[in-house]
């Protein structure tokens, strides 16, 4: 999809006038940006708004830069708005700064998400200038104190105010797919939704631009699919443009519904009854997501919906770390970017933390784990670049980037892949495997991460192997610890995907059973690290809850005796709550009652 870069001059000429003769140099505007993407606007205004494209009270932009096509257009929309989202807790009304953190900041963290790049330098780099100048630093005080009162109203530039259909979503709705009703114009789309939901359910409501009573249900439809989210696909046909999906489903008339349970037709009616429509939608809902037994038992930590993912937020002296990694390695441009991002970001927090070239940082990061690079790094060194890798990655930036596109998967793959492949008997340097493990876990700190976590086969894989392997260190309790925090991640990315639905991934059956006897063998093994059993038994745990009781995870923690061996823990560790909760509700009645 082709990004576009609306360029604005706050002064209204006056800079290109007068800026040589107050500033000492020619300044050709006081410039505001925001990006163009798919129809819409987005902007930075003391909190990111969508708008119609040109509609703001600044009126047109002085200048529309084409910043190239994304070669991430594989990339959904709603992928995308999720980063957007991540990035509404960094780009804030109170972190609004004039000069440091303003929507030319957000153009270019958007921008580089999208195409790899940011925007044109002359306009990040024109708020320094005007600071270095003496006349700069003779506005900043009135000029500060401007943006402080704006900011008290809510807004900065009044965009929020003053321009219609913008939006600004609250707090509560960050990183959520908001339900909506999905527009099908052919039984190819038809058919790729309902392969989507094929796990859940959906409805079909077969329309045409003629009906009536098709449109006095439009509203309650929308607000149906407002109600149920990501557990169930609303859809909507119009059979006078979608002539084949009408033949096929036999609707000779309209309003008609059809709606599909776990990927079978279930039911069809004709008629614009809204208390029809809205019990047939709840009913259907309540029978693709039955109440499950677990949900009646007392398990207060896995039940707890406000769980985050495991971060390791803590830097190490980077001049010190760079310096192990040997000059050539830490003299790259790159590594040196990532080097100021970091610190930056420590010393003055996110707003003031400007992404740095990321392109170049992770071919650098797979040159040095590759084995035939000239720039690879010694085994005994590598941690150097895994350990800087995981400081960039605690900013949600930083890994979205890394989320959605091939070649940044092959980054991590190869991190993960290198330190998979080297031989057990102390083959990998301990530094080496626990600083690659509490990089897998900061991959978490973006929404965008678990899903591909979960789904990329290759990630899936190295990551599991990464993991079963890790819990066999009995040498090295904060391994163990990292361990069970990755494998936390991922259980708790895949709980929420089973209590929440929708079209995300859930881990294979077949990789939660490896997890999960690795992770029972760990708890049955750990006797010295009170951390490291609390862990692996919350991530056991949520693996196994609201499992499907008669599926193979469940026949494998009866065959292990997972209950036994989880209860049997009370002798070294007497105070740790969580193994009554796992071992005698979750394993001891959950597992129960299916037998």
């Amino acid at each position: 999809m082709d990004v576009h870069l609306f360029v604005y001059d706050l002064s209204q000429g006056l800079a290109r006038q007068m800026s040589a003769s107050l500033l000492g140099f020619q300044l050709d505007a006081v410039y505001h940006t925001s990006i163009k993407l798919q129809g819409r606007e987005y902007v930075y205004d003391g909190n990111i708004v969508a708008i119609q494209p040109g509609t703001s009270h600044l009126g047109r932009p002085m200048q529309e830069i084409y910043l190239g096509r994304t070669e991430r257009a594989q990339v959904p929309m709603d992928v995308i708005e999720e980063y957007m989202d991540s990035l509404r807790e960094i780009y804030t009304v109170e972190a609004y700064d004039l000069w440091r953190h303003n929507c030319n900041n957000f153009s270019n963290d958007l921008s580089t998400f999208l195409l790899g790049k940011g925007i044109p330098g002359h306009i990040t780099n024109m708020p320094q200038a005007v600071l270095d100048s003496p006349f700069g630093q003779m506005l900043l005080p009135m000029l500060n104190q401007q943006i402080s009162a704006k900011k008290r109203a809510g807004g900065i530039l009044g965009i929020q105010d003053q321009t219609p259909g913008s939006s600004v979503k609250p707090q509560s709705q960050l990183h959520r797919h908001e339900g909506k009703v999905h527009n099908v114009s052919s039984a190819a789309g038809l058919d790729a939704l309902l392969g989507k939901f094929q796990r859940t359910c959906a409805v079909v409501f077969f329309t045409s631009a003629t009906c009536a009573p098709c449109k006095a249900v439009y509203p309650l439809y929308d607000e149906l699919a407002a109600e149920i989210g990501d557990k169930g696909a609303l859809i909507k046909v119009d059979i006078s443009k979608a002539f084949d999906v009408g033949s096929r489903y036999s609707v000779s008339s309209t309003p008609t519904f059809i709606t599909f349970l776990k990927g079978q037709e279930e039911n069809r009616w004709v008629g614009a009854d809204p208390s029809k429509l809205r019990g047939n939608v709840q009913l259907l809902v309540q029978m693709a997501w039955p109440r499950h037994p677990h949900q009646s038992l007392r398990l207060p930590t896995l039940a707890n919906p406000g769980a985050k993912p495991v971060i390791f937020e803590k830097a190490p002296p980077l001049a010190k770390l760079l310096a192990k990694m040997g000059p050539a390695a830490a003299e790259h441009p790159a590594v040196q970017g990532v080097k100021h991002f970091v610190e930056a970001r420590a010393r003055d927090g996110p707003a003031e933390a400007t992404l740095p070239d990321m392109a170049g940082f992770t071919k650098f990061i797979r040159e040095a784990v590759g084995t035939s690079s000239s720039n690879s790094l010694p085994t005994d060194v590598l941690f150097t670049a895994v350990d800087l890798l995981r400081c960039g990655l605690v900013d949600a930036r930083f890994s979205g980037y890394l989320a959605e596109d091939d070649a940044d998967h092959a980054t991590v793959l190869a991190v993960l892949s290198r330190v998979n492949g080297l031989p057990d008997g102390g083959g990998c340097p301990y530094a080496l495997r626990l600083v690659t493990l509490q990089m897998a876990c900061n991959l978490f700190s973006s929404p965008l991460y678990p899903d591909q976590i979960l789904g990329h086969d290759g990630l899936r894989a190295a990551a599991t192997q990464l993991v079963s392997t890790s819990f066999l260190d009995d040498g090295h309790s904060s391994v163990r610890v990292a361990a069970a925090s990755l494998l936390f991640n991922m259980a708790l990315a895949n709980s929420r995907q089973r209590r929440d639905g929708g079209p995300g991934n859930v881990l294979p059956e077949s990789d939660q059973v490896e997890l999960a006897a690795s992770a029972l063998e760990a708890v049955a093994q750990e006797s010295a690290s009170a951390e490291a059993l609390e862990g692996t038994l919350l991530a056991l745990g949520l693996l196994a809850y609201r499992l499907p009781l008669d599926g193979e995870l469940a026949a494998l923690l009866r065959t292990m005796d997972a209950q036994d061996v989880v209860l049997a823990k009370k002798k070294d560790f007497p105070d740790m709550a969580l193994v009554a909760e796992i071992g005698s509700e979750l394993f001891g009645k959950g597992l129960a009652r299916s037998g």
